[in-house]
């Protein structure tokens, strides 16, 4: 059913809980898994107090962290994995990532590191959701 699933990361306690499920679908299905993460590039530091180039570098960083727990818990489960650290807008990176590898089904977790906790999913989710040519699957 499976071939290749994707699965996106932005540190968060739900995305936590869309990695457990990913993993567990490449086990079942002895399929490869992927990951990104994004760094959403339309957060833009126009004062002088953040260096650009600084605040970039931190959130790559911890992108690059969130990638290692994904891959901690894929080799933990014993399924190989390979990652990725993209720059831009989430669900349009999300997508083009899940074209280039050929998933064929996409998991998140339902909301994500967004302080507008209001919202019945998150709105990346909500985009993938609505604009993907590929089964989605959101974890809650």
């Amino acid at each position: 059913m499976y071939d290749a699933i994707l699965v996106a990361t932005d540190g968060s306690d739900a995305a936590a809980t869309a990695v457990d499920h990913a993993v567990a679908l490449a086990q079942r299905f002895d399929a490869p898994l992927y990951g990104i993460a994004v760094v959403d590039e339309r957060t833009d530091y126009d004062s002088g107090i953040v260096d650009p180039e600084e605040a970039r570098q931190r959130l790559e960083e911890r992108a690059d962290d969130w990638l290692a727990a994904l891959e901690a818990t894929a080799t933990e489960g014993d399924v190989a994995v390979e990652t990725a650290v993209r720059f831009g807008v989430p669900h349009e990176e999300i997508l083009e990532y899940a074209a280039e590898v050929d998933a064929d089904a996409v998991v998140l977790g339902s909301r994500g590191r967004s302080s507008f906790k209001g919202a019945l999913l998150g709105s990346t989710v909500d985009r993938v959701v609505r604009t993907a040519d590929r089964p989605v699957l959101v974890i809650g």
